[in-house]
């Protein structure tokens, strides 16, 4: 050991206010990294193939977490959607949180809310009508006259996955591909899977609050064979 160190009261002293500088520094900067997280950005993995052909099973996406509706939220944005909006969560919990994901690369979370978060496209916005036929929406936009196909109204390329069903499967049963029209609410708008065949989306749910959607993909960075805009 440095002997100046050993029996230097100022070299101690000096040494312990180093290591206070550093927890200090350490702390500065996971509140920031907190905030920013919860307020302005996150990191969010996609769990699931709900969304192919577009996004797959471990694509990784940047959301923008906090949003003014317009123009944030676009038809064919992609966004986050949490089940359980309403109901608050904790600062300690929220910063543990975010601790947990950022050193496991956002694979691992305490949250007990996670599950309720869902990555889904926007497909009509407050005042539109739309409707469904062979799995493919149309939108009537609020105060026009014209229908549309998603994807003509939609403010970004993309492409769905069309389940094939039975012949016999007509509209008395469940998931058919058909649906009568139904007008969003002033502050609701209709998320939808790109894989038609899963159907945890508004078809279940129905249409969701505006308030319920807590993020906007801006930028895929994982993989990298198809970083980019979603």
């Amino acid at each position: 050991m440095d002997k100046r160190l050993k029996y230097s009261y100022a070299e101690k002293k000096e040494q312990s206010r180093r290591g206070s500088v550093v927890l200090v520094s350490l702390l500065i900067f996971f509140v920031l990294y907190v905030s920013f997280t919860s307020f302005i950005l996150s990191m969010r993995s996609m769990e699931s193939d709900s969304m192919q052909p577009s996004i797959h099973a471990g694509d990784r996406f940047i959301f923008s977490s906090y949003l003014l509706y317009s123009p944030d939220i676009q038809r064919g944005s992609v966004v986050l959607f949490d089940m359980e909006a309403g109901k608050r969560r904790g600062l300690f919990e929220i910063a543990l949180d975010g601790i947990t994901r950022f050193f496991t690369f956002q694979r691992v979370s305490i949250s007990k809310r996670e599950n309720s978060f869902y990555i889904k496209r926007v497909v009509a916005l407050p005042g539109d009508e739309v409707s469904m036929t062979n799995f493919v929406m149309r939108v009537r936009p609020k105060d026009s006259p014209y229908q549309s196909t998603e994807f003509e109204i939609s403010e970004k390329h993309y492409d769905i996955t069309i389940p094939q069903v039975p012949a016999l499967w007509d509209e008395s049963l469940p998931f058919h591909g058909n649906m009568d029209p139904v007008v969003m609410g002033e502050d609701e708008c209709f998320l939808l899977s790109d894989d038609r065949s899963n159907t945890n989306d508004s078809r279940n749910w129905g249409p969701v609050p505006i308030s319920s959607i807590k993020g906007r993909a801006l930028f895929r960075y994982w993989p990298l064979n198809r970083i980019g805009a979603p």
